[in-house]
């Protein structure tokens, strides 16, 4: 029997890796949860510990003093800041100083592996169009001449110094990291996610006695996307720490599908009981559209592998990407008539009435409004013998069926 900690077991993946580890007490003996506070109930076998990430190492490791069985680490915590500078100080640092914390605790001792949890910025689709389809051995965006700094490098430079080699301090643990992407998934309590924008919005406009629109860009409405489940994504994380082969490497972790929104968007309007507007596009786009682009000072993260890909001399040619809402649901949520329809709806259905204002509408915005494909491969994993799998659409689904019971949004199906 073995035992884990959790860091960021409130989130969208940490939750649901307590979930998974916690699903099996007779494999995980005792699953320490790791968070600023407590959302929710979890197995017998689940211990729930204060943490402050962004305290000091020796203050961290006052918290984990009592913790001294772990064998396994799930690193899922993320702060979200306003400048990519000030991500890659404040994650880089909340992952160094707890590691740090480990070691004055002497925890450090008895973890055999590290797992990191990061995502496809690892690639730069943040910044534009990368390279598709996306390989685990695609080089880094390092150059800060050309691109903004990356936390997601920072992270992965202080684990793998921190363990893994017979020159590092600890060569007897191992690290592993996973690039979600998209990621589909629920926690009480937690709005940055997918589900929880594309629900209110169709349930405001069913209020409405609308047809559902695509707010996103025409463009990518039929393009490709890689999404990740959160749940698939903890049974990987639980699979990789303690498989061989997935000692010391990174690894993409999306669902197995590509999926696009001509496709997925006719089934989330069947779902609420409505159908798409079937003339979405031949419309001018009205008042609340935006069109910005993601950075003019950057080049295209695709343009990296120009020359290897026979391309040189044509990086020019690459348009910077631009995010293309023709509905802007950061304005969208702001006016009066949707206040107005959703105070209803959730006055009537017992909803949580905060949701609207608290779900992350530039995120949403963001997934949506892209204007370029990202396929993302899986067969590094699949080589090193992972077979999970999930269908995006029943992912998604499931997902709505979860925020319909929290009463985030209404019962429909």
């Amino acid at each position: 029997m073995s035992s884990a900690i959790v860091l960021g077991a409130t989130g969208i993946l940490g939750r649901e890796i307590v979930k998974e580890l916690s699903a099996n007490p007779s494999q995980w003996k005792t699953v320490h949860a790791l968070s600023r506070s407590k959302q929710e109930e979890f197995g017998s076998n689940v211990q729930h510990h204060h943490i402050d990430l962004l305290n000091s190492a020796s203050d961290m490791a006052k918290d984990l003093q009592s913790i001294q069985d772990a064998e396994y680490v799930f690193f899922s915590a993320y702060l979200q800041k306003d400048t990519e500078k000030e991500n890659w100080q404040v994650n880089g640092d909340m992952l160094q100083n707890f590691l740090h914390a480990l070691e004055i605790t002497g925890a450090i001792s008895k973890i055999k592996r590290i797992v990191l949890v990061t995502g496809c910025k690892q690639y730069g689709v943040h910044l534009g169009q990368p390279k598709n389809p996306m390989l685990e051995s695609d080089p880094w965006l390092r150059d800060e001449s050309k691109w903004p700094p990356n936390f997601y490098y920072r992270q992965q430079d202080i684990l793998k110094e921190f363990c893994g080699s017979a020159e590092s301090k600890h060569p007897q643990v191992s690290w592993t990291v996973t690039y979600p992407n998209d990621v589909i998934g629920f926690a009480n309590g937690n709005f940055m996610n997918l589900a929880s924008g594309l629900g209110i919005y169709a349930a405001v406009n069913k209020e409405l006695g609308r047809d559902l629109e695509f707010p996103g860009s025409e463009t990518f409405y039929t393009k490709f996307d890689s999404f990740t489940s959160s749940k698939l994504h903890a049974q990987f994380c639980v699979w990789a720490a303690t498989e061989p082969k997935a000692a010391n490497q990174a690894f993409n972790v999306v669902n197995g599908d590509v999926q696009s929104w001509q496709d997925m968007w006719p089934r989330v309007a069947q779902r609420f009981g409505m159908k798409v507007k079937a003339d979405q596009f031949s419309q001018k786009a009205g008042e609340l559209a935006n069109k910005v682009v993601l950075t003019e000072s950057a080049p295209q993260p695709v343009t990296i592998l120009a020359k290897e890909c026979g391309l040189e001399g044509t990086e020019k040619s690459v348009p910077p990407s631009q995010l293309e809402q023709r509905i802007s649901l950061a304005k969208w949520a702001q006016t009066d008539e949707v206040k107005q329809a959703w105070n209803k709806l959730a006055e009537r259905e017992g909803l949580q009435k905060d949701a609207l204002e608290k779900a992350t509408w530039a995120f949403t915005d963001f997934v949506l409004g892209r204007n370029f494909d990202l396929v993302i491969s899986m067969s590094k994993a699949r080589e090193a013998g992972w077979t999970g799998y999930v269908d995006s659409w029943k992912s998604l689904s499931d997902v709505f069926g979860e925020m319909e019971a929290a009463k985030i949004i209404p019962k429909t199906h």
